[in-house]
């Protein structure tokens, strides 16, 4: 499957610039990457999908409606690939902490208006705790404990 997606996305290239010269070029990969890449998928497919001369290269009419089918699919996935590097670019989602009441009140409470400003959309679900509290446990992603000695081993 995922050699077929990839040698289904390099098809729908080549088709597009009607050469492997330039559809390596376009992939930064040899054209004879892409010869063996199009020979794997005709053979597992057991059909052809390009015309190929000296000069030029075409789909075939089997290929032609191929590249019809997967054109609406190759551009979902494009999107969704574009969307998911944008959160990158932007944080966003849930963190969930858990911190003693004290340092929710003398820390976190004064900066929380200027950090939903900043990440509108990253949703902070705050806990307050004096006590021990397993944060793998709780499903927390940080937390911030504090022990008096002699606890946990000290």
């Amino acid at each position: 499957m995922r050699n077929d997606l990839s040698d289904l996305a390099t098809f729908a290239i080549i088709a597009e610039e009607r050469s492997f010269t330039r559809a390596a070029r376009r992939l930064r990969v040899s054209q004879s990457a892409l010869s063996h890449s199009m020979r794997g998928l005709e053979k597992r497919l057991g059909v052809q999908l390009l015309a190929r001369t000296t000069r030029s290269v075409s789909p075939t009419a089997a290929g032609d409606a191929l590249l019809k089918d997967l054109a609406p699919a190759l551009e979902q996935i494009e999107r969704s690939l574009n969307e998911t590097r944008k959160r990158r670019e932007r944080p966003a989602g849930r963190i969930r902490l858990v911190v003693p009441r004290t340092a929710a009140s003398l820390v976190l409470v004064p900066k929380l208006a200027r950090f939903s400003t900043e990440y509108p959309e990253i949703s902070l679900e705050i806990t307050t705790s004096n006590g021990p509290v397993d944060i793998v446990a709780g499903g927390y992603d940080a937390g911030i404990q504090t022990f008096r000695s002699g606890e946990h081993g000290e």
